[in-house]
């Protein structure tokens, strides 16, 4: 069983930055790919970013490409999500999740954290 617990959300103004964190326990993350979603209200469940267990391969979501950037550090059991740029359209619950094995975009995630709600102001 993985346990993660998101932090670092807030309300920020648009063009400044946050950073996500996905602290797990449980188990190694390292045996496990990360992956960002969101959820804006009144809209479905979006993927964000995801990351390999190695760190060695990462992907973005279009919508942040060239914003966001998803890292790790296994060492501290912990995935990061660093959103620069903000928009209002970035307002959403962000959730972690967790997998064994390859990451995807898909919401086949076997473990999800309970979100932490960014607002971003115009």
């Amino acid at each position: 069983q993985v346990h993660l617990v998101e932090s670092g959300g807030g309300l920020v103004q648009a063009g400044d930055s946050l950073r996500l964190s996905c602290a797990a326990s449980g188990r190694t993350l390292s045996n496990y790919a990360v992956a960002w979603f969101r959820q804006a209200p009144g809209k479905e469940r979006e993927f964000v970013a995801y990351i390999s267990g190695s760190g060695g391969i990462t992907y973005l979501g279009n919508s942040v490409k060239g914003r966001f950037t998803i890292s790790r550090d296994n060492a501290k059991n912990t995935a990061y999500l660093q959103m620069n740029s903000l928009k209002p359209t970035d307002t959403a619950v962000y959730y972690c999740a967790a997998r064994p094995g390859g990451p995807t975009t898909t919401e086949s995630y076997n473990y999800w954290g309970q979100g932490t709600q960014v607002t971003v102001s115009s």
